[in-house]
């Protein structure tokens, strides 16, 4: 199931690398004809403003032909032909024209979008619009002059106006772009903002923030350098835009999701398969329990028999003795799958009485050690019956490790919160690869084992007292250490 998870997720992580790779090239495209498109609409406005310009250098050069026709008019002598200053005079239709006298008086308009009746003086408002440029002086007579003043034609006026909205369009196009781009338009300075687009608002408020996103930009791309009239130099800098970005982290997000729904299927899996191991073990250990029960039943009935036949009272006490055992290992596998009962024990005289029962069934050439006060009290919560199930687990492994002559030690040690029970024998040691492995069901180093003994002790530890079983440490040919954790 595993490797077929990770085929299908190596299978849907290159389709979608090289889905969000193919709409992040096509994303990079759209922005490389973006960027080429606000060069070329640069360069229609800076065209557009040039021939602006040079409308302007004809009104005035037109306006300053106009000025010198009237001089001509007013001061040319009568035999003078006068035709050609009259006709420049005459085809004046776009230029507005005032001529006052010296104290501003009108003496005559053209062009203009008032009646002379109504406003006999140029003065206020009207003589500020006609004196942006220098009005043109006419002497026509000794110290007398008159005034011609102008100002631009009023197609001029609808042509700047056209030019004005075309650079608002120009920027308002670059700001608001289809793209998506998020965008800041800068002077020459690169630190005031012109404008910008797809930006939050209130953050570009954030001198900090700006600067960071101007520094990130420009990282990501080089800037768009323009000129544009009434600006100068600018600064185009753009980023990719938030679709993209978003795209580059599918992959993750997906990754992510999918891990996310192998872990959870891994966690139901191995939960529905522990349920399955504890019912197998709660099922085996009541069958077992329910088997011994005849004839251990028959067995105390055969003791009570020899009893009154007076044979060797030994042989009658060990007999005893071992049926006995036999009840207290019916005992332990029946109380598997069930809640068991705790007592308030003395851990330390539980050890001796279970370890004086083990010494006169074990080999002889096996020695016990002990390495703790025998007179002490540890007052511990324990199941009785199930705790002596895993010492008797752990001297047998070690018994079978040494094969021949050894000890077995046993020492309790504690603090404020735990109490630690070592179990260390001289055998042949187990590998550090297997330390952990020698815990799972059916593993045995013995030719006849069934591998269950460590299984369930280290589950008796677990599941039934709270604390923990493992492999405290171990060298080949030297021994084995095993540590029993348990809670106060």
């Amino acid at each position: 199931m595993f490797f077929t998870a990770i085929v299908i997720f190596s299978g849907l992580m290159l389709y979608s690398n090289w889905l969000v790779s193919e709409m992040s090239a096509d994303e990079k495209k759209k922005i490389e004809i973006w960027a080429d498109a606000i060069q070329q609409k640069a360069l229609l406005v800076n065209y557009t403003n040039d021939y602006f310009d040079k409308v302007i250098s004809e009104e005035k050069r037109r306006a300053q032909l106009l000025a010198k026709a009237y001089n001509k008019l007013i001061s040319a002598p009568p035999e003078e032909d006068l035709t050609f200053y009259l006709e420049i005079i005459s085809n004046n239709k776009t230029i507005p024209c005032i001529i006052t006298d010296e104290d501003g008086k009108i003496t005559g308009a053209v062009n203009v979008d008032f009646s002379t009746d109504t406003v006999p003086v140029l003065q206020g408002k009207l003589k500020d619009d006609f004196s942006v440029y220098k009005p043109i002086a006419v002497n026509y007579y000794k110290n007398k002059y008159m005034y011609l003043y102008y100002k631009e034609s009023n197609i001029y006026m609808d042509l700047r106006k056209m030019l004005t909205n075309l650079i608002q369009s120009f920027f308002n196009e670059v700001v608001d772009n289809t793209a998506s781009v998020p965008v800041i338009v800068t002077d020459s300075s690169k630190v005031n903002i012109i404008a910008y687009g797809n930006i939050d608002t209130n953050q570009i408020l954030n001198s900090t923030y700006v600067d960071h996103t101007i520094a990130q930009m420009e990282s990501e791309n080089k800037p768009i350098e323009i000129v544009i009239s009434g600006y100068g130099k600018s600064y185009v800098y753009f980023q990719d835009s938030s679709h993209l970005k978003q795209l580059r982290f599918f992959p993750v997000i997906q990754f992510l999701l999918i891990g996310l729904f192998i872990v959870i299927a891994y966690i139901l899996f191995s939960s529905a398969r522990k349920a399955e191991q504890n019912q197998v073990w709660v099922g085996m250990s009541k069958e077992t329990a329910h088997q011994l029960g005849t004839p251990i039943s028959s067995l105390i009935g055969w003791v009570e028999i020899l009893k009154l036949q007076q044979l060797d009272e030994s042989i009658v006490v060990e007999l005893d003795k071992d049926i006995h055992r036999l009840e207290t290992i019916a005992q332990r596998f029946s109380k598997i799958g069930s809640v068991p009962e705790y007592k308030e024990e003395n851990l330390v005289q539980v050890i001796l009485d279970f370890t004086d029962y083990l010494k006169t069934r074990s080999p002889k050439n096996i020695e016990y050690k002990f390495e703790f006060d025998q007179n002490s009290e540890i007052i511990i919560s324990l199941n009785k019956y199930l705790f002596e199930w895993v010492i008797e687990n752990l001297c047998k492994n070690a018994i079978d490790a040494m094969e021949g002559p050894g000890s077995i030690i046993i020492a309790i040690s504690e603090d404020k919160n735990k109490v630690y029970i070592d179990v260390t024998d001289t055998g042949k040691g187990i590998d550090k690869k297997h330390f952990k492995t020698i815990f799972k069901p059916g593993y045995t180093s013995k030719k006849r084992g069934w591998g269950l003994g460590l299984s369930l002790s280290s589950r008796i530890i677990r599941l039934y007292h709270k604390g923990q079983l493992y492999v405290k440490n171990s060298s080949l040919g030297e021994g084995t250490t095993f540590r029993i954790r348990l809670n106060k």
